[in-house]
């Protein structure tokens, strides 16, 4: 089912941590379990990034978001390694201004690895990626 954006955001800039599943359908329930979080039931089909996504909302306040990411076709980003047993993806960050995030970690030798580009799961609001030296991958979100 396609929405037009999550109801629930954290209180922080640390938005949400990404787990990269084979199937949400197949995974969730177990991690809604584990986590002790709640989950809408609502799934976003992105073709920009050619992902399914769902988030699960913990129920301790002020914890960040849980992101299952499924791919959505062989042709995904996450294909390969959802076929490998998938595991811990991305964290990511809220900010003001993704120009600016992305220049300042372009200057601490981040790589970008998606420009800016609208996300179905936030209504358009604006993402991008960028992997670090240590090897972390990290998406912003635009407020």
């Amino acid at each position: 089912m396609n929405a037009i954006s999550i109801t629930w955001q954290p209180e922080g800039a640390f938005h949400h941590v990404g787990f990269v599943v084979a199937s949400i359908s197949n995974s969730v329930h177990g991690f809604a379990s584990m986590l002790q979080a709640d989950w809408d039931e609502q799934v976003f089909h992105d073709p920009n990034q050619g992902v399914r996504v769902s988030f699960l909302k913990s129920r301790r306040a002020g914890d960040p978001l849980w992101e299952l990411v499924e791919p959505a076709d062989e042709k995904s980003p996450v294909h390969s390694f959802a076929a490998k047993g998938g595991g811990l993806h991305h964290v990511c960050y809220v900010v003001e201004n993704l120009e600016q995030a992305l220049a300042a970690a372009r200057s601490l030798g981040a790589l970008i690895t998606r420009q800016p580009m609208p996300a179905v799961a936030f209504g358009g609001r604006r993402i991008a990626w960028i992997y670090t030296r240590n090897r972390l991958l990290i998406e912003y979100l635009e407020r």
